[in-house]
């Protein structure tokens, strides 16, 4: 092992001020008993940090409908290859209802950023979830207004979700046309004053990024001192015009999840559906290097498959994403199923 990579290790997982420096020299590594010592050691101070529990957070997709136009993301405005759908409140009161027959104690309403649904309908159908179940209520519908948040959070929504997908400024512009990145920070910002146990993230492997494109996605969820950090490969979409480029790189994206752990200890990381998809070990490999989530897509089928943000997407109804295998996957491991709430340690007193 070499002493650049030994000392920023040992920097990392001690609590040490954390520099782009050291962060680059660990992703840039290529040494096989660096790259494992990295992953025992982000293992180590997961163990420690939030322990050996695993939460299942389950999430209804309810809309494929979006009014943006990512180069990335198969739901891009500009796609009309896909079959658009909006599941009704009744629908989705229903999938919530076998959510929670399921056991989840976490449900994760996502969407494109569609603005069909009133605030109104949406409150509703949070009030009627929190007031049926116990269990914590994520929203993930992209950038809006500080009015919106705070109506959403008085109706009971408890974490929200936005990931800021690359920390660089110009790649974020080029890659979300009609956005920029200090919008997206605001509304972290916001989702944080108004008290929500807030979740960002990025994408591994984007065409034009670079090691120090991931230290500075690494330093700014530091920054945000985000609940929760979703980090994933880029896996490229048809009728997409990225979709000619390389997915994101399955062991990059592994020891970015490891630095998460290191420099966010009590922080919620999930195993994503993403390293899943391209890889039949990735959520096991995830949960082995730092990561104590995994979040399945419990959105009926006949939706779901209509949902697609990149191919190919991991199921809860068959394979590797069912369910018990997965439930099956974490008592393997020594791991144990959480039957709570399952929020980030900093937060346990709310």
């Amino acid at each position: 092992m070499r002493s650049s990579f030994k000392t920023a290790l040992e920097n990392l997982s001690t609590g040490g001020t954390v520099t782009g420096k050291d962060l680059i020299t660990i992703l840039k590594s290529t040494d096989e008993t660096e790259i494992d010592a990295l992953f025992v050691t982000a293992d180590k101070v997961r163990r420690l940090y939030v322990g050996d529990e695993v939460h299942f957070r389950g999430i209804i997709e309810f809309s494929n409908h979006c009014s943006r136009n990512c180069l990335y993301c198969g739901l891009r405005r500009y796609n009309d290859k896909l079959r658009r759908y909006r599941m009704s409140p009744e629908e989705i009161i229903d999938a919530c209802d076998k959510a929670a027959a399921a056991g989840f104690k976490t449900i994760v309403l996502q969407s494109g950023e569609d603005t069909y649904y009133s605030t109104d309908v949406l409150a509703g159908l949070i009030s009627t979830i929190k007031q049926k179940y116990d269990v914590a209520v994520t929203l993930s519908l992209g950038e809006r207004s500080f009015e919106f948040y705070r109506f959403m959070r008085d109706a009971g929504a408890d974490r929200y979700l936005i990931k800021h997908e690359t920390a660089d400024p110009e790649l974020f512009a080029r890659l979300r046309p009609g956005t920029n990145i200090q919008r997206r920070l605001d509304c972290l910002k916001q989702l944080k004053e108004l008290g929500y146990e807030v979740g960002s993230g990025n994408m591994v492997g984007l065409p034009g990024q670079e090691a120090k494109t991931l230290a500075e996605d690494l330093l700014l969820m530091q920054e945000l001192d985000v609940d929760m950090a979703g980090v994933g490969p880029f896996i490229p979409s048809e009728y997409t015009p990225l979709s000619r480029y390389p997915r994101g790189d399955l062991y990059l994206t592994l020891k970015v999840i490891a630095l998460t752990r290191l420099i966010l200890p009590r922080t919620n990381i999930p195993a994503t559906t993403a390293l899943g998809t391209i890889h039949p070990r990735g959520r096991e490999m995830a949960l082995r290097c730092g990561a104590n989530v995994i979040m399945p897509n419990i959105t009926p089928p006949e939706f779901r498959r209509h949902y697609q943000i990149y191919p190919g997407k991991e199921s809860l109804i068959s394979g590797s994403g069912k369910l018990e295998n997965l439930q099956t996957l974490v008592l393997s491991m020594g791991r144990k199923i959480s039957h709570n709430k399952g929020s980030a340690p900093k937060n346990r007193f709310k």
